[in-house]
């Protein structure tokens, strides 16, 4: 059966958009140090030359950065003032300043960043916590995304919309502000740093947005993987991410109830140094269990009585077919259907093409490959081959909803589209 007998491709486009900004932080580059250690930096420089500015030209100062700039921002001001906090240092010189003094100190350490301006991709789709007030049949999702904005910086970003019971699939319109959240708590744990953050309830889910906090994610929130997780009853959502810093990777873990509060932290072991970790939406014998890359080629079955530390693994699916001959990678968590464990796999081929296959794992053992795919189930049509990484077609994760598969996936890593698959037509395709 082709791809195009089956694959149902929606054209819900999702391009990435340079008029949402966020504010971060901004930090002078130090110059060359030939003077005295005990002179002022560059920081100091920038204070003294703001505190040096009369009253009146400080607050008609003040007045023109809020006009500018404050219709693209909540709260702008509390911002202002929650950066000057961070710059006690600079102030310590100074024995008095003002409150306008202050806030306009904070504005100048400050700098708007187009969070997805150059790619908005490889999605993850899971239920909505609030299934409230839809039609028969028909189920809410949130889907992340992978934003990539100025330095090839990615964070994480959301949108929500609704499956039909048919399986036709609505997008909610996205708001044009963007926020990022209130860092409420660090703690250290063995691999390093655990950060908890919150959003504003009055925010949109779509203007929400995780941009890298800790050193470890300097450089890229990356591949969110999402699954709903359910143990003896209770529900969590949880993420596994790449962590990237610029030279080096390791792998993550993101929880959350409700997409409002998120705990992020470093995942340990032996496996932790790989990326792509898809968990599995429940225990299995009393585990938790991985499917995840450890060699750059094979994919391995990872089990663990700790959900933070995760070592050894069974290699299970190798490249078998010439459209996976380079490599192979999961695609998000495996989806639990009454035949098996669905799980999506990616496959790079000649010219380093990328297409999205399956297997099926057995319930009960998921370390027996019961079927898997001889032809790719996606794989770049022609008017999906251009784009910032040409020839690729991704996933994060895919759902099951009544007897389809709901499928987001990336084009080019450059934006993101939808398809749905029946699952009855998906299984017929698989043997191997």
């Amino acid at each position: 059966m082709s791809q195009a007998t089956f694959l149902n491709r929606q054209a819900l486009f999702l391009r990435p958009d340079s008029s949402r900004v966020v504010v971060r932080p901004f930090k002078p580059a130090t110059e060359p140090r030939d003077l005295n250690p005990t002179d002022k930096t560059r920081a100091n420089h920038i204070v003294d030359r703001v505190l040096a500015l009369d009253l009146e030209t400080a607050e008609i100062l003040l007045a023109d950065v809020l006009e500018n700039f404050d219709g693209r921002h909540r709260n702008l001001l509390a911002t202002f003032e929650s950066r000057a906090a961070e710059m006690e240092d600079a102030f310590a010189p100074h024995a008095n300043f003002t409150k306008t003094q202050r806030q306009l100190v904070g504005a100048y350490f400050l700098n708007e960043y187009s969070f997805e301006a150059s790619a908005l991709f490889n999605p993850s789709i899971v239920s909505h916590p609030d299934q409230s007030g839809l039609d028969k049949g028909s189920r809410r999702f949130v889907l992340s995304l992978r934003a990539v904005g100025e330095g090839h910086v990615s964070s994480l970003t959301f949108r929500t919309g609704v499956i039909a019971a048919d399986g036709s699939v609505d997008i909610d319109p996205t708001v044009r502000l963007a926020s990022t959240p209130l860092v409420t708590a660090r703690t250290s744990v063995p691999a390093g740093e655990q950060v908890d953050v919150s959003f504003d309830p009055q925010q949109s889910i779509s203007e929400r947005v995780i941009f890298p906090i800790t050193p470890a994610q300097s450089n890229g929130i990356e591949d969110a993987r999402f699954v709903e997780f359910e143990d003896n009853g209770k529900k969590t959502f949880y993420a596994t991410y790449t962590a990237y810093n610029g030279t080096g990777i390791r792998s993550e873990l993101l929880e959350t109830k409700d997409f409002l509060t998120f705990r992020m932290g470093p995942l340990a072991g032996t496996v932790a140094r790989n990326k792509g970790m898809g968990l599995f939406p429940r225990k299995i014998d009393g585990r938790y269990a991985m499917i995840g890359r450890q060699d750059s080629e094979n994919l391995y079955l990872i089990y663990s009585d700790d959900l933070y530390t995760w070592n050894g693994g069974q290699l299970i699916l190798g490249p078998k077919f010439p459209w996976e001959f380079v490599q192979m990678g999961n695609c998000g968590s495996p989806i639990e259907l009454d035949e098996g464990w669905l799980l999506l796999t990616h496959g790079v081929g000649a010219v380093r093409k990328y297409a999205i296959g399956a297997a099926l794992l057995d319930k009960n053992d998921p370390s027996k490959v019961l079927a898997r795919s001889r032809e790719p189930l996606v794989r770049p049509e022609p008017s999906e081959r251009e784009g910032y990484v040409p020839n690729v077609v991704y996933t994060c994760g895919a759902m099951r909803h009544n007897g389809h598969i709901i499928l987001p996936y990336a084009i080019c890593d450059t934006f993101s589209n939808f398809s749905s698959i029946k699952i009855s037509d998906l299984l017929k395709t698989l043997d191997g």
